[in-house]
């Protein structure tokens, strides 16, 4: 195909001037005038001159390609339904398929992880689930897209070996830190103490996260010295690091403060003999205090799990010591279970003997309570835990006590859930409670669960309704599926004809029901296609 200086001399006289050359190989132009002629003509002519061009060196970027998988890529049925998810139909489903798919050693197909990586870019909660199923080429794709970026930071492999530390970016480097963490702890600590006084604040804090992964009493010393950092976010980190390790100095020191705030002592109440726990709060707030995490609360401030309250500085310092104080401290101190412990009376130091006021204890020992409930939920401790939730010591801190159902056996889960919706007197107060309850809810608790869904739909007052909704959005995500048996029995009373027009807030409580039913059988099918 020639011609190419004759199109220009045309276009540059002019096609009234100089008609378009002849060219043979182009489609038949009749019809068309001379001017779209010739540009026809010279767009083949650019098309034919590229496709014969050789590029030239440094023409393009090479890219690595894709490392291969380890997994399997899920079943085309479960894929297809991711699909659908993806474009919208049931997405509040979405975190449930990828950790059922990498619960299964599956992964996401790769022409789906686009769509999946652009949708955790907008919703961090869905990023660890990402990170889970999205396989070695999900991290592939993050790394060269600096949108999906979050994906290295969620523990996946960034790939590149330790050259990663050396040059990678906050979110790659800090995803190595961790991978190392969980081989060569030491390896990890020592290749950041190189570089640590070089680092600006937020990428410290970001590296410091990574102890929480191999966590040991080797890491203290490096800990204690990130208590004197000039970042307020690397100090608090430290802190709370150094006080889920058993055995630090951290700790201990701790426990002496705790100990100096609580004190046991014999008192006799209504001619019984009984061990009390005498509560002092810290008097002031040191700078040894606040060196080891404790931030001063100003008065009447709502500290976090005091129930909706206004909590007082010396109370508030209270609940921070004894969160961070290792619990054995007082089963040393009481010689008693963590059982009995809690349910021990609770009164001021100050008080005097038979006289501290019931509003005066109901104080201290929320304080107490609080305190060891967070610190049963830093430390995983089950028996502690297990103690606060059946000792019946918390039922005006019922926020306080679903968060302590995470650190429960999955197998006693249910069960004290199903406990703790029981003492929740209203059916308003139940959405934000189950919030803190991880799913699947099984057993006892979806007994309990579709009890209130029932009670609500049968008296359809405004109050219910707004609770019945809210109930339902949660249940969509973490009822078990088998539930909807009993749910569409309930659906089917409701909607059975009758005398008179129900009223629009009577139509309004079935709808919410029928979201409900229908969220379970799609997650009934969804986890039976990802079923080996």
């Amino acid at each position: 195909m020639s011609g190419w200086n004759e199109h220009v001399t045309a276009a540059l006289l002019g096609t009234e001037r100089r008609d378009p050359p002849v060219l043979p190989e182009a489609p038949d132009g009749r019809g068309t005038d001379r001017a779209g002629r010739l540009l026809d003509q010279a767009a083949l002519l650019t098309v034919a001159r590229r496709a014969g061009r050789v590029p030239g060196p440094g023409a393009l970027d090479l890219i690595a390609p894709a490392p291969a998988e380890d997994a399997p890529v899920v079943p085309p049925a479960a894929a297809a339904r991711l699909a659908r998810i993806l474009r919208g139909e049931q997405v509040q489903v979405l975190p449930e398929w990828l950790d059922a798919a990498a619960a299964r050693g599956l992964r996401v197909p790769a022409r789906l992880l686009p769509d999946l990586l652009e949708r955790g870019r907008g919703d961090r909660v869905l990023r660890p689930s990402i990170g889970r199923a999205a396989g070695r080429r999900g991290v592939w794709l993050a790394l060269r897209n600096t949108d999906w970026a979050y994906l290295v930071g969620e523990g996946g492999d960034p790939g590149g070996g330790a050259e990663v530390w050396e040059t990678g970016t906050r979110n790659q480097r800090a995803a190595h830190l961790t991978a190392l963490r969980g081989t060569d702890p030491a390896a990890a600590r020592e290749a950041l103490r190189e570089t640590w006084a070089k680092e600006p604040a937020p990428d410290r804090a970001a590296f410091l996260g990574t102890f929480r992964t191999g966590l040991s009493l080797d890491d203290e010393e490096f800990l204690e010295s990130a208590l004197e950092d000039r970042g307020k976010d690397v100090r608090q980190l430290a802190a709370d690091l150094l006080a889920r390790l058993p055995g630090s100095a951290y700790g201990e020191r701790m426990a002496a403060r705790a100990r100096g705030c609580l004190t046991p002592r014999l008192r006799t109440v209504r001619g019984r003999e009984q061990t009390w726990i005498m509560v002092e709060p810290p008097s002031a707030h040191d700078e040894e205090l606040a060196r080891d995490g404790v931030p001063f609360h100003p008065g009447g401030s709502f500290a976090p799990g005091g129930g909706g309250r206004p909590v007082g500085t010396r109370a508030a310092w209270l609940r921070e010591i004894l969160a961070r104080t290792p619990l054995g401290t007082w089963t040393d101190l009481f010689g008693l279970p963590p059982m009995e412990i809690v349910c021990l009376p609770v009164a001021a130091a100050g008080a005097a003997e038979g006289r501290s006021g019931r509003d005066e204890q109901d104080g201290d020992a929320r304080d107490v309570h609080i305190g060891w409930a967070r610190a049963a939920l830093k430390q995983h401790d089950a028996a502690w835990a297990r103690a606060l939730l059946k000792g019946g010591v918390m039922v005006d801190e019922p926020g306080a006590l679903a968060d302590l159902l995470a650190v429960l056996p999955a197998g006693e889960r249910d069960a004290a859930a199903a406990g703790l919706i029981r003492w929740v007197e209203g059916r308003s107060e139940l959405p934000p409670i189950l919030e803190r309850v991880p799913g699947p809810w099984t057993g006892d608790l979806a007994a309990a669960v579709v009890g209130t869904l029932t009670a609500s739909a049968g008296r359809p007052t405004r109050r219910d309704e707004h609770a019945l909704t809210q109930l339902c959005r949660l249940a969509e995500q973490r009822l078990d599926p088998s539930a909807a048996a009993r749910l569409e029995t309930l659906l089917t009373e409701q909607n059975r004809p009758a005398d008179q027009t129900p009223a629009p807030r009577e139509r309004a409580v079935p709808r919410a029901v029928t979201a409900l039913v229908a969220a379970l059988r799609f997650r009934d099918e969804m986890l039976k296609e990802l079923a080996p």
